[in-house]
């Protein structure tokens, strides 16, 4: 059995996939219906909306089979989402990457599997809609094409989700995806015993731009903020746009001198930014922090609520 290598994109793509706040949800009509329409129209007995996680894939629909999620490391849909394409495996018992697999040769019996990657706007791949059958089988490029079609309904669906949870201007995320995500973050730091920081962020001047240069050169001047955001802080730091010119940042691991650092080098790229694109106004901002402490917060709903964002 061949272990499914991860994305280069991997930390992005479950960053994209818990901000959605998809998983361990209870099951929704809209993936139910498609994988019972692909079960019908493909004649499978199993068919899935499986979505992987950092260590396992969990079903959000599950047509034909009793259990909600298994390892990564077994999961055909964790190969899937590395191509470009369907996955089609003709006969898992003829192929390497599965001969062995316990869910080849135990429970349940996986002969033949087709997978079409579900991909959100930003390309993250999230998971499959995926065909299973206890025999081998041939798929055509016309049972191709329909999975796709298939496919595509369950992405808009996944994409619907991501529009509550994203900022359409910035394409941060917006509160809600915040909450979720900076709760996954923060409940790490606690585990590990490791240093976080909440750092709040309104600009200066903002209405003046909006008031003296019109509300597109205000859009302009969030998304240019929202960039160098992006260019400067970690992978592993979550961003969002809260409301308005507000923005929140959960650092992770990061110690008060870390910080300090952090925000001059905030100051400095945005200078930069600003030197290469003359527009009549500058961008600054004021930063509020808070640094976790267990004893004080439990939760990312404690240090917003610290940080006092309506203050």
């Amino acid at each position: 059995m061949l272990v499914p290598i991860k994305p280069s994109n991997e930390s992005e793509r479950i960053a994209a996939l818990r901000a959605l706040n998809i998983l361990d949800t209870a099951p929704e009509e809209r993936f139910d219906r498609l994988t019972r329409l692909a079960k019908r129209l493909f004649d499978v007995p199993i068919a899935l909306v499986s979505l992987v996680d950092e260590n396992r894939q969990w079903f959000k629909s599950c047509t034909g089979l009793k259990t909600r999620q298994t390892s990564r490391d077994v999961s055909f849909c964790a190969h899937a989402i590395v191509g470009g394409d369907v996955l089609i495996v003709p006969d898992a018992r003829a192929d390497a990457r599965f001969d062995d697999n316990p869910l080849v040769i135990g429970p349940p019996f996986i002969r033949f599997y087709a997978g079409y990657p579900l991909s959100l706007p930003n390309g993250a791949k999230l998971g499959t809609l995926c065909l299973i059958d206890q025999h081998p089988r041939a798929f055509g490029e016309e049972d191709r094409r329909l999975l796709r079609d298939l496919g595509r309904m369950a992405e808009q669906e996944m994409a619907a989700l991501q529009l509550a949870t994203i900022d359409e201007l910035t394409l941060l995320s917006n509160r809600r995806g915040f909450e979720t995500l900076a709760q996954h973050a923060l409940n790490v730091c606690k585990r590990l015993s490791r240093d976080a920081t909440l750092l709040l962020i309104d600009l200066d001047g903002f209405r003046e731009i909006n008031d003296t240069y019109g509300h597109a050169e205000g859009d302009r001047a969030l998304q240019t903020f929202s960039d160098v955001l992006r260019d400067v802080l970690a992978e592993s730091d979550v961003i969002a746009r809260m409301s308005g010119d507000e923005f929140a940042v959960l650092l992770t691991d990061t110690s008060a001198e870390d910080t300090d650092d952090l925000i001059q080098r905030l100051r400095h790229a945005l200078r930069q930014r600003e030197a290469r694109v003359h527009r009549g106004y500058e961008i600054g901002f004021n930063v509020r922090q808070t640094r976790f402490d267990p004893a004080l917060h439990q939760s990312v709903a404690d240090l917003l609520a610290e940080g006092d964002f309506d203050d």
